[in-house]
């Protein structure tokens, strides 16, 4: 009975026994038919088989996803504010505090315009004055006592006060925060960047 599946079946020398294993595995090709044993495999690391191919210069390098479903990652950062200087606290606040003692003195001086402009003063002061006044004196004038001098002094008191105030209370604010962080921790902040 004669082989016919090929020459890579042939081995055996004539009267040698099996042929070396390199001499065999030389002559067999990459696919063996059905229903015979495959060449023994080199030992070595295990690889197991991957559905896709990757080229090696490309297999480091992490490409970007694009699609239409994509949208774009924002970072976000959560930080906490362990320590406020009461300096720049002192500072920061002495300065509002002008800004905003500047702004009373100049809403004032606007109201009082429009107020006078009105008429509201001579009316008022002219009903006190007749509750007020008797057959020897006039009665309480308002009209000097609300004049437009008067009304900002008042005000610049008001404003002076209220500068050296809020600048004490958020030192001594800043004061108080450092005590409770170092006890709590600090306020927790959650920053997000903007696309």
């Amino acid at each position: 009975m004669t082989d016919t599946r090929g020459p890579h079946t042939q081995q055996y020398a004539a009267g040698a026994g099996p042929a070396a294993p390199g001499a065999g595995a030389a002559q067999q090709p990459a696919s063996p038919l059905p229903g015979e044993r495959q060449p023994q495999q080199p030992a070595g690391p295990y690889h197991p088989p991957q559905a896709y191919q990757t080229p090696a210069a490309t297999a480091g390098v992490r490409r970007p996803r694009t699609g239409a479903g994509t949208t774009p990652r924002v970072r976000k950062a959560r930080l906490r504010v362990a320590k406020a200087d009461p300096w720049s606290v002192m500072k920061v606040s002495f300065l509002l505090s002008i800004a905003l003692g500047i702004c009373t003195i100049v809403a004032a001086a606007v109201l009082w315009m429009v107020m006078d402009a009105m008429g509201v003063f001579s009316t008022v002061g002219g009903t006190i004055s007749e509750a007020t006044g008797s057959n020897e004196s006039n009665g309480f004038d308002l009209q000097s006592f609300l004049s437009l001098p008067n009304v900002l002094l008042f005000t610049s008191i008001i404003a002076v006060i209220d500068v050296v105030l809020a600048t004490a209370l958020a030192t001594l604010g800043a004061f108080i925060y450092n005590l409770s962080a170092g006890f709590v921790g600090g306020v927790e902040l959650t920053l997000a960047e903007d696309e």
